[in-house]
């Protein structure tokens, strides 16, 4: 039957009928529906021991044994507590004997245990056992038929749900309660079907019972889950007469769903000043927790922790995972490490929310030396996690492999994938497409090639994952052949796969086939462009030398220029000598005023060589102005399960003979190819610009130390803080020819693949 038009319902139950209603409502109770706490109304706790006669006490099994053996004729209170001890161990066979005994001596007549029997067999994931059980019901009450309906909701059959409430009110004589509406309503956001849901709120209407707690409860839920109706889930719950917490936690976690975190905060702040005074439980506080974390409001936060305190939620697993997210967020490390070392017990979760924390700082990071520190963290907890002889899941997984992806550690990504291999996690979706990200930005594309083809299960993130790591490494005909391949299985693109599309065009300079998948992203798959995808176009037209193109390009985009757009077209300016053209970017990059040290250092860069030394004045005075500070260049490389760091004119390393020594001799083999070497732009205290010697540069002494202690035939991997210095860059290109090595630099804003005296950047970088 369609599940259409339940709005026309109220006919079957006129306005004049609800002053009927109502008593009913009353007596069915209306607490609102929750999955996990859902009891029966008819169902109460007893004891586990029981009689058949008042001088005989019987205990579960003695009682179960005599229920085999079907002889005893019994009371129906007999089997209540015997019942009740099956849904509390989810025992299906016991309640199987139990039901062969009811039927044995009569008593399934009875529909107060038929409803319960329905009850039990939800409870216990038998949903065909519980339908049967409701059909041999004679006379069936309201109770009977929101049990059942609640079982398919529970056992996520909530079309079936649907179609038993629809039948109801066709075909029986019973009329909803309360609690049999909310459950509806839970039915159509578990379809997420909004259409369905509207049509039972008319009728909810009709009925005046929208005031009713747990309907104002599931109405929340299905306007803030099924199409992000933010406003008419708050409408519904502003309705309520007596909100309780799971009122109050649904209005304040609607809030955070549909990205209105600071809405949430000020909704909990009025459930605290209510003159109810509903006292939250550890959903809500974990709620508005992790709302504090989402906006970074870290001074709510605390006062919010102190609450938990207060009301003894602290230890609470998810509240303390919270609160670890909100402070490891935040940057707020003492907190964190004093909440940890606080724990008696750590489980698996809290291992996750340490891990994820720390991955996720180092994606705020502002710079590679604070990601650095913050990806060290998050591979220690992960060795501390295996230490404690706990399993790691496929969210630890996914978590640690984008540290190592970000720190380009290698090493332990591929001890990872071992032990993926070896728990049989690697199968899941997302650590495949993690695994095959860490292999991508440590530049092992090989090796993420065969995670891919090995995947038995590939998803649009896969085939994302994938074209966009040939993209990065240049490999343009394999990521379009992909794409291609992608379509004809029928995996829709995303925007994402776009940005892979339009930078393997790029690199092999394929502008007109570029041009054309920007225009079938628009129109055949009606995907807006958006800043990556202009992006990649930029950087294209720079690599080809078509500078004017490009600045015009940018012009008619939709969007302004966003500061890496104007820092390559500075940087194809200065490598093909239009200083003129650069200096109206430098302009247009400067009117950004960003607080990062790279990109001033890039605009002086840019004016010293037009000779424009008014506007380098202008600039320094800005940066006094926005007390930016001296640049810190720092290089890691990962050796043996140990991260090694090294910073510019890094005196512990020079003074190793080895490490001097050795980058002294290849500066002298490259001078004898043709190296020279380039002065770099600092600004001194003075208020002047000054050259620096690039000699001890740290990504020069982390390829030293690399090459020294790596096996010959080891590609070497470094990454930097900084963007590269264009001596450096030239320098590397050198060395790879002189050592027949691959050389992976991930600077601060591109990747760098060296081989054979080229880089995959193409020259076009950006350059300190």
């Amino acid at each position: 039957m369609d599940l259409h038009s339940i709005i026309s319902l109220p006919s079957l139950l006129p306005i004049s009928a609800t002053r009927n209603l109502h008593p009913q409502f009353r007596k069915y109770p209306t607490t609102s529906f929750s999955p996990h706490k859902g009891q029966s109304a008819s169902l109460q706790k007893s004891h586990i021991s029981t009689h058949l006669d008042p001088n005989k006490h019987l205990n579960f099994q003695e009682a179960l044994s005599l229920a085999k053996e079907g002889k005893e004729q019994v009371d129906t209170s007999f089997y209540i507590p015997l019942l009740q001890h099956c849904v509390e161990n989810g025992s299906f066979s016991s309640t199987q004997i139990i039901h062969c005994h009811i039927v044995k001596t009569g008593n399934y007549e009875d529909p107060f245990l038929a409803t319960i029997l329905v009850n039990v067999y939800a409870k216990c994931g038998k949903m065909e056992c519980a339908q049967r059980a409701f059909d041999h019901i004679n006379r069936k009450n309201a109770v009977s038929w929101t049990n059942l309906m609640r079982g398919y909701v529970q056992n996520s059959m909530p079309k079936h749900a649907i179609h038993l409430f629809q039948e109801m009110l066709l075909h029986s004589e019973c009329y909803p309660s309360t609690y049999t509406l909310a459950i509806a309503l839970n039915a159509c956001t578990s379809l997420q079907s909004l259409k369905i849901g509207e049509q039972l709120h008319a009728y909810i209407i009709k009925c005046d019972v929208d005031f009713d707690t747990s309907i104002g409860n599931a109405l929340c839920g299905l306007y803030s889950k099924c199409g992000g109706n933010l406003r008419f889930g708050l409408r519904a719950f502003r309705k309520i007469r007596e909100k309780d917490v799971i009122s109050w936690t649904a209005a304040i976690t609607s809030c955070g769903e549909n990205g209105k975190a600071m809405k949430g905060l000020r909704v909990f702040v009025e459930m605290l000043l209510d003159e109810v005074q509903v006292q939250p439980n550890e959903y809500t506080l974990t709620s508005v927790l992790r709302q504090c974390c989402e906006v970074k409001c870290l001074e709510f936060g605390i006062q919010v922790h102190s609450l938990c305190a207060k009301l003894g939620y602290e230890s609470n697993p998810p509240v303390r995972n919270s609160l670890l997210y909100l402070y490891i967020k935040c940057g707020c490390i003492g907190e964190v490490q004093r909440l940890f070392k606080g724990l008696d017990d750590v489980d698996l979760v809290t291992w996750n929310a340490m891990i994820a924390g720390h991955a996720q700082m180092m994606e705020l990071s502002y710079d590679n030396l604070s990601a650095y520190r913050s990806g060290s963290e998050a591979l220690e907890f992960f060795s501390n996690l295996n230490r404690s002889r706990m399993k790691p899941d496929s969210f630890t997984f996914s978590s640690v492999l984008s540290v190592c992806s970000r720190m380009m550690a290698l090493e332990q990504g591929e001890q990872i994938h071992a032990q993926t291999i070896k728990t049989g996690i690697l199968s899941s979706v997302s650590v495949g497409c993690s695994m095959i990200n860490m292999y991508n930005k440590c530049g092992s594309i090989e090796k993420a090639s065969k995670i891919f083809l090995e995947m038995s299960i590939r998803t649009m993130f896969s085939w994302t994952s994938m074209i966009t790591c040939f993209a990065r490494h240049g490999w343009s005909k394999q990521a379009l052949n992909l794409f291609q391949d992608m379509e004809l299985v029928g995996v829709r693109p995303n925007e994402i796969t776009f940005v892979g599309i339009l930078s393997a065009c790029g690199s092999a300079g394929m502008a007109n086939e570029a041009f054309n998948y920007f225009e079938i992203m628009q129109k055949k798959y009606k995907i807006k462009p958006v800043m990556g995808h202009y992006a990649c176009l930029v950087d294209m037209l720079v690599r080809l030398g078509r500078l004017e193109e490009a600045f015009d390009f940018i012009k008619k985009m939709d969007y302004e220029a966003s500061e890496f757009i104007w820092s390559n077209l500075i940087a194809g300016c200065l490598s093909q000598g239009n200083l003129e053209l650069g200096c109206d970017a430098a302009e247009k990059l400067l009117s950004l005023k960003p607080k990062d040290i790279e990109t001033y250092t890039l605009l002086l860069n840019t004016y010293v060589s037009a000779g424009r030394f008014e506007e380098v004045s202008l600039v320094k005075n800005i940066m006094i102005e926005e007390k930016i500070e001296k640049l810190e260049d720092w290089s890691w490389i990962s050796i043996k399960d140990r991260v090694y760091s090294f910073e510019t004119n890094d005196k512990a390393h020079l003074e190793t003979p080895l490490v001097s020594k050795s980058l002294n001799d290849l500066l002298a083999k490259a001078k004898n190819l043709g190296y020279e070497m380039l002065e770099s732009v600092e600004i001194s205290e003075k208020e002047h610009e000054e050259s620096s010697s690039t000699i001890y540069h740290s990504e020069k002494l982390a390829i030293t130390f690399g090459l020294e202690n790596l096996p010959n035939s080891s590609p070497i991997r470094v990454v930097k803080n900084t963007l590269m210095c264009r001596d450096c860059h030239n320098f590397v290109k050198y060395i790879s020819t002189l050592s027949s090595r691959e050389i992976i630099v991930k600077d601060s804003k591109k990747l760098h693949k060296f081989v054979n005296g080229q880089c995959s950047c193409g020259n076009v970088g950006s350059f300190l």
